[in-house]
């Protein structure tokens, strides 16, 4: 040690005074990261939108539209996103955008994210449903952090806009009920690019709308509580808007953008190679109280013109698509439109197959076997029970006896028969399920699904379990999942029991000669088929012979 070192006084600095305490002064660089220095420059893959069906929850498959409920699928089936497809078609060319059907594409979140850098949209578009709430607003968080304004649609978020608005601080907006004109709205707003409307979208909006009125203030800037069916953010405030009317006449509607979907990733049960949605009309007549369209397209039945669904056939024929989906909430709610479209078919010479959905009671002989004629190969059925007692209660209004009858019809056509039952509808019991299952093993199927009955935040259904109290203690929106799990408890019905009902359902009427030759059928039908073929029979026996959750 030098003598300098040596000689050094030591100090105790702790005996100082402390300063008295000063006002907080926090560095702020936000203005500086915002105008600039990190600032990306908009390059020309960047969008105005991004129109998105976000990874799922757990890696595997979910079926997901715009006005149906989300769940997970056993069959392996890919559900197109033509929602997204037919907004897209309403948005461009005025505003760019990508579609990104990251369900389909089996992207990770990972994978997901570099999309998002990659695009870098100024909105962020998502479908929301109840089993896949979180994993939804997930994307939203993801696409909020890098600056884009983020918009909810779909069957979850129009019951409950304030409910989700609270719930998730990520979201900007949410769109509800009927999503098509008011995303265009919004945007148009937003952007203040009212005078690039087209002449169809000035149309539309002035006969869906007489009342329809740009709400913009002198300098340029939106006035939100003008646009109708919009749910938003003022300041802390939640702002829910006067609903939007219906879309009078769905031939206005332009063509969906089917082109910037994967196509070549949707798949169905029994049907060789990829295959599309097409969209046919919107509402039902019907009034079962379990059915989700109490909150999206409701009794408002609307129709395309066998014309119109002719020329979008045509673009999907050019597409390579030969298989299409006649999606509707009720394909058969027009038998005018049916058989024409049929006619149609046949004189054109279009040589594409289809598949629809039905009721019992809205078809006939006749018509059957002319959608056998023009190429239908399958139509699936809600069948729902077995039980009068259960569908009485359910407002279905079709009886067993009619299924029968139908179902033969249809097979006597050539057309393949899909039935879907429910277990766990109120005034279900024990007894009432094994009828349903004896009932299923008697009727002339092709494939039957058994799911658990879920009341859907909307539905007549879920009015009634709130108010009986039905509801398991601690319930969360994903659990409302038709296909893995059950929220109800019923008294002397616990959710145990309905999951084990299920299950045994499934097994009772599978593991039969008719069924399992089907199977079969499927599985060598086509070799580029055999591996999901394959995956779906052990999922299904995996899942068939698993214990009972909740």
């Amino acid at each position: 040690m030098s003598t300098e070192e040596h000689n050094t006084e030591w100090k105790n600095l702790g005996t100082r005074r402390i300063a008295n305490v000063k006002m907080a002064d926090f560095p702020s660089v936000d203005d500086i990261v915002h105008e600039g220095l990190m600032a990306t420059p908009r390059s020309g893959e960047m969008v105005d939108i991004l129109l998105v069906n976000p990874p799922t929850p757990d890696g595997g498959l979910w079926i997901r539209t715009q006005h149906r409920v989300g769940r997970r699928t056993r069959e392996n089936m890919v559900w197109p996103q033509v929602s997204l497809a037919q907004m897209a078609a309403l948005l461009h060319p005025v505003y760019s955008l990508k579609i990104i059907d990251a369900n389909a594409e089996r992207m990770s979140w990972k994978e997901f994210e570099e999309l998002l850098d990659k695009y870098k949209p100024r909105y962020y578009l998502t479908q929301c449903t109840a089993p896949t709430l979180q994993n939804d607003m997930y994307g939203c968080f993801l696409a909020k952090a890098r600056g884009a304004k983020t918009i909810a649609f779909g069957t979850h978020v129009t019951p409950m806009p304030r409910e989700t608005l609270v719930a998730y601080p990520a979201l900007d907006f949410v769109l509800v009920g009927e999503p098509d004109l008011l995303i265009r709205d919004l945007l148009d707003h937003l952007d203040n690019k009212f005078d690039q409307r087209e002449a169809l979208i000035k149309k539309m909006i002035d006969e869906h709308d007489p009342t329809w009125r740009p709400s913009m203030t002198e300098d340029g800037k939106p006035i939100l509580e003008g646009i109708k069916g919009l749910a938003w953010r003022r300041g802390d405030e939640i702002v829910v808007n006067a609903p939007r009317p219906f879309i009078k006449d769905l031939d206005d509607l332009p063509i969906p953008m089917h082109h910037l979907l994967p196509l070549d990733k949707y798949r169905m049960p029994l049907i060789n190679g990829p295959f599309t949605f097409m969209v046919t009309s919107r509402g039902c007549t019907a009034g079962c109280t379990y059915c989700i369209k109490h909150v999206s397209y409701q009794y408002s039945v609307r129709l395309r013109s066998p014309e119109k669904i002719l020329e979008e056939m045509w673009v999907l024929k050019k597409l390579g698509i030969n298989h299409i989906h006649m999606y509707a909430d009720l394909f058969t709610v027009s038998r005018e439109q049916v058989v024409k479209m049929c006619q149609l078919m046949i004189e054109q010479k279009i040589n594409v197959t289809f598949t629809s959905n039905s009721r019992v009671d809205y078809v006939d002989e006749e018509m059957l076997q002319l959608m056998g004629k023009a190429g239908c190969k399958l139509i699936s059925w809600g069948i729902e029970s077995g039980s009068e007692q259960v569908l009485k209660h359910a407002r279905k209004g079709a009886y067993p006896d009619k299924a029968e009858r139908a179902l033969r019809w249809a097979k006597q056509a050539g057309i393949m028969n899909w039935g879907y039952f429910i277990i766990g509808l109120p005034t279900e019991t024990e007894a009432t399920i094994r009828q349903t299952i004896d009932f299923a093993k008697k009727l002339p199927l092709d494939i039957a699904l058994f799911h658990v009955a879920a009341p859907y935040p909307g539905t007549p259904f879920f009015f009634e379990v709130v108010k009986e109290g039905w509801f398991r203690p601690g319930t969360r929106w994903e659990q409302v999942d038709m296909d893995r799990g059950t929220v109800l408890d019923y008294p002397g019905l616990p959710a145990e029991r309905l999951l084990y009902w299920q299950k045994r359902a499934f097994r009772e009427w599978a593991f039969r000669p008719g069924p399992i030759l089907t199977y079969l059928k499927m599985l060598l039908s086509d070799a580029s088929t055999m591996k999901t073929a394959l995956d779906v029979g052990l999922q299904h026996l995996r899942w068939s012979s698993s214990e009972a959750s909740h």
